[in-house]
């Protein structure tokens, strides 16, 4: 069976895949009915009429892949399992930076002002996780052991280990004005764009801390920007925005108490996504269900 790998990092992955019969040219790609591939270069080729009968995709996201104008009839399968530690490492570094108080001790020291405020600790410590799913219960799993109090959102209410509670979508506003840190996580679905709005921002705590590891289509930043600046936040991580890379000039670049880290949290392991893909293969060849098999009128 030929694989049309199409890959920035195709070298890597040719490595890490002996003994499949990988084809690069895009030209060969109606010829090869397994696909491996970035959404953003598959949907060119797709929108051109050429499709696989499977496309695995290097991605947690698929949202170049769902564009009105794109076909819907093959089987597609998200990267799943494979970015929930390093989400989770991302999430604790900010936490715990915020908490130790460590851009202010920076400010401090630029300032030679001496700043002895002592920091609380994260034990007891409220973490909402909007997104309870493979990387939100990864989160949740890293943090647990600091004495964390950890509450979840996911579609539907249900147990999920480490949460002590697990709510639903309609219940954000409430849970997010418990929280201390807010953690986005959720897929870019029509359910869960503009989340996060001035109404929202509203309830939250004035100390508390908001973290966008999920899509930038879920935050309205100029309510953002203004919950900020008015002081209804204490302060805000963002990995993903709207627009990327972030254009000269965007409000977020000068923002108080904003950090960017430049859609960093978790990158695409060439190592572990051969591994899943190997897997999904075996299950493709069998008639299996895949793992992080899409479902198109879902969104992921």
């Amino acid at each position: 069976m030929r694989i049309f790998l199409l890959e920035h990092d195709r070298e890597r992955y040719a490595q890490l895949l002996p003994g499949l019969e990988l084809c690069t040219d895009p030209a060969q790609a109606a010829s090869c009915p397994v696909w491996l591939a970035e959404p953003d270069l598959a949907a060119p080729l797709l929108r051109q009429g050429v499709r696989p009968e499977w496309l695995q995709s290097t991605w947690a996201g698929i949202t170049p892949l769902l564009a009105d104008d794109l076909p819907r009839d093959y089987r597609l399968s998200r990267a799943v399992g494979i970015f929930g530690q390093p989400m989770a490492e991302f999430v604790l570094t900010y936490l715990l930076a915020q908490r130790r108080r460590l851009l202010a001790r920076l400010a401090s020291q630029v300032e030679q002002r001496w700043d002895n405020q002592p920091p609380p600790s994260l034990r007891g410590c409220k973490v909402l996780v909007v997104g309870a799913g493979d990387i939100g219960s990864d989160i949740a799993r890293l943090l647990a052991p600091f004495g964390v109090e950890l509450r979840g959102i996911a579609r539907q209410p249900r147990p999920i280990a480490h949460f002590s509670e697990v709510h639903g979508l309609e219940t954000l506003a409430e849970q997010a004005a418990w929280a201390d840190c807010l953690v986005n996580v959720l897929p870019n679905t029509p359910t869960t764009q503009d989340l996060y709005d001035a109404a929202l921002f509203a309830r939250m705590r004035s100390d508390a801390l908001f973290i966008n590891c999920g899509r930038g289509v879920a935050v309205v930043e100029a309510d953002l920007i203004e919950a900020l600046r008015a002081g209804h936040l204490a302060a805000a991580v963002i990995d993903v925005c709207r627009e990327e890379p972030l254009p000269p000039g965007h409000p977020f670049w000068d923002a108080p108490r904003l950090l960017l880290t430049g859609h960093s949290s978790a990158p695409t392991d060439p190592a572990l996504m051969a591994e899943l893909f190997q897997d999904n293969l075996q299950r493709y060849r069998d008639g299996q269900a895949l793992r992080g098999e899409v479902d198109f009128a879902r969104g992921y």
